[in-house]
């Protein structure tokens, strides 16, 4: 029931860097996994990170590990994510998104996501 709002999103050449940020509003009570997800065109939804707000552990796609950053301020209510040594293929769709899932990376795990920011890498 919460409303999720992305942005930080552009064009940048290959190995720059993007820091994206989500707005959250409306989540209280119990904890939630907070998790970045992006769509590529003729592809499944891809997990790319998760954090979880009760004790703020992280979880990272391997094709990520190293390059980008989940964190959440102190409220909760700001998501971000750093992305470094970017590679034109983390060129997509960067959705955040919220819920309760058992698999952190899992889009059909989540409930509740943002609109959406473009990110475009150039070789």
């Amino acid at each position: 029931q919460g409303r999720l709002q992305e942005s930080g999103g552009g064009s940048v050449q290959a190995g720059g860097s993007l820091r994206l940020s989500c707005a959250a509003s409306g989540y209280t009570g119990s904890p939630y996994h907070m998790a970045w997800f992006r769509q590529i065109a003729g592809k499944e939804r891809e997990g790319v990170a998760a954090i979880y707000g009760a004790d703020s552990s992280t979880f990272y796609a391997a094709s990520v590990q190293g390059r980008f950053f989940i964190s959440q301020d102190n409220s909760m209510r700001t998501l971000n994510l750093q992305m470094n040594r970017l590679k034109p293929e983390d060129t997509g769709i960067y959705y955040c998104a919220a819920g309760h899932p058992n698999l952190v990376l899992d889009y059909r795990q989540y409930t509740n996501w943002g609109q959406g920011t473009q990110v475009t890498v150039s070789s």
